[in-house]
């Protein structure tokens, strides 16, 4: 069990929209909360990625060089 401390605004917000849909405070707290926890985890596997990545030393093509490299420019 976890409890949240809501500034006045975001809990009226809150009310507000749990009143007009009839959906409980809790289901819209939940849903924000898988939303970020997902946009959250995929930005850290990105960044992890990334620095592995640089890491690496490889060297990255532009998408103009690829598309050369397999003729597929059309120039």
């Amino acid at each position: 069990m976890t409890s949240v401390r809501l500034s006045k605004n975001l809990e009226e917000r809150l009310n507000l929209l749990s009143e007009r849909t009839q959906r409980s405070k809790s289901f819209y707290v939940k849903k924000a909360l898988e939303k970020f926890l997902e946009d959250e985890e995929e930005y850290q596997a990105a960044l992890e990625a990334y620095e592995t990545y640089l890491r690496s030393g490889k060297k990255s093509s532009s998408f103009e060089d690829v598309m050369k490299k397999h003729g597929l420019d059309h120039d």
